[in-house]
């Protein structure tokens, strides 16, 4: 089997672009004043990592994002040594995948498999390039499923495998013993970087959706359902009657979104999407950011005490104001009770990421209004709809954006 699977796994390079730390020393003016030599402009290595080939026709490599994140140039070495140029065709780093692409013949591809049949305790192989020593089989067996809420990655539904995954194993394989893909090995937990028998891959579903998306369209284009939540505690269990202890409470829904449409109420406690268990607004999330545009996803709710099921299909939400695309806001509450809004995710190339937009920043005023709702979030943004100018916090610093 192995023999037939390995000419498909490759290694990759990168190298981008020698920068310093302080702009000043880019003047060579400057770096004579001070009897500094001239630095060449001449690509450094990056990063070390692994790939692995899904369409040897196209010449088409998945991997990490952040493999070839900020690379100048992508190396590819096959198992054969050959080394190849390659193109970035899309990256998500909000998932951890990238596709890259070479020109080349005599390509070997793997086949996708159905991560949906994969069960704990199915035996599985990693191929990689872990610490650069060149490729390297590990096996073990799939220790767990639907992995999320790990911190990771934006959108997780990993699996888990004891099989050894170390550092620059990322973007490499996971296989079953049929010698089929079933997954894109890409973080490790350890206490130092290296493999202690955690290792977390992207399932092969998943990865194949958004590969598909990345050659279409460039980026993956999610969807909202154009709800607020917040976790189902006990003491909110108590007060809705509801006997379950996992879920999210529905606090505001959107105006003519797809929840508004479908006929989710404020209050409703989703407690499945599609048949899954959900127990905290991550796993929603990744529920929902996994799913393509314009599919439609089956909603378990519980409404004043009794279990329904309501189909919703999943859209591209535009917020009021243009300037706000590509960013996605949450609401949380502090200890106090106090409600703020905090950016949960930020499209990578879109205007807010290039002002400097971060998941994590809190959004403290808009227009020199406070605001501590989406809703007023959006009030504020359109009441002066030419430009914005946002107050954040970034741990204990504020600072702010300005956008038009």
């Amino acid at each position: 089997m192995l023999e037939s699977v390995t000419p498909a796994v490759v290694n990759i390079s990168t190298r981008g672009p020698m920068r310093e730390a302080n702009p000043l020393m880019d003047d060579p003016l400057f770096r004579r004043f001070f009897g500094m030599p001239d630095v060449g402009s001449d690509p450094v290595p990056q990063s070390l990592g692994s790939g692995v080939v899904v369409d040897a026709d196209r010449g088409l490599v998945v991997t990490n994002s952040h493999v070839i994140a900020n690379a100048a140039e992508i190396t590819i070495t096959l198992s054969d040594g050959r080394e190849l140029e390659a193109e970035l065709v899309g990256s998500d780093p909000q998932a951890d995948i990238a596709v890259i692409q070479v020109e080349a013949t005599g390509l070997t591809e793997l086949q996708w498999a159905d991560s949906e049949e994969l069960r704990v305790g199915d035996f599985c192989v990693a191929i990689g390039n872990p610490f650069g020593l060149g490729q390297t089989v590990t096996s073990g067996i799939v220790s767990a499923l639907g992995r999320s809420g790990l911190g990771i990655e934006d959108f997780e539904d990993f699996i888990q495998t004891d099989a050894s995954i170390n550092p620059g194993n990322s973007g490499g394989a996971l296989v079953n013993l049929n010698g089929e893909l079933i997954g894109i090995n890409t973080a490790i937990v350890g206490p130092s970087g290296g493999n202690v028998g955690i290792g977390f891959a992207i399932p092969s579903n998943m990865a194949l959706d958004l590969v598909e998306q990345l050659v279409e369209y460039g980026v993956v284009r999610r969807g909202a359902l154009g709800i607020t939540a917040q976790e189902l505690t006990p003491r909110l269990a108590t007060a809705f009657g509801v006997d379950t202890r996992y879920g999210v409470v529905i606090q505001q829904i959107r105006q003519e979104s797809p929840a508004d449409k479908a006929g989710l109420q404020v209050g409703d406690v989703i407690v499945a999407v599609d048949g899954r268990r959900v127990r905290n607004i991550a796993e929603v999330k990744n529920r929902i950011g996994l799913v393509r545009l314009g599919q439609r996803l089956r909603l378990s709710i519980i409404r004043e005490g009794k279990s329904r099921e309501i189909e919703a299909t999943v859209e591209e939400l535009q917020y009021i104001n243009p300037l706000l695309d590509g960013v996605e806001f949450v609401e949380k509450t502090d200890r106090s009770g106090r409600g703020y809004v905090e950016i949960d995710s930020v499209a990578p190339g879109s205007d807010v990421d290039r002002v400097g937009l971060q998941p994590g920043d809190i959004v403290l005023s808009v227009n020199q209004q406070i605001v501590e709702t989406v809703e007023e979030l959006e009030a504020m943004a359109e009441f002066r709809s030419d430009e914005i100018l946002l107050l954040v916090q970034r741990g204990q610093a504020t600072q702010y954006i300005h956008l038009r």
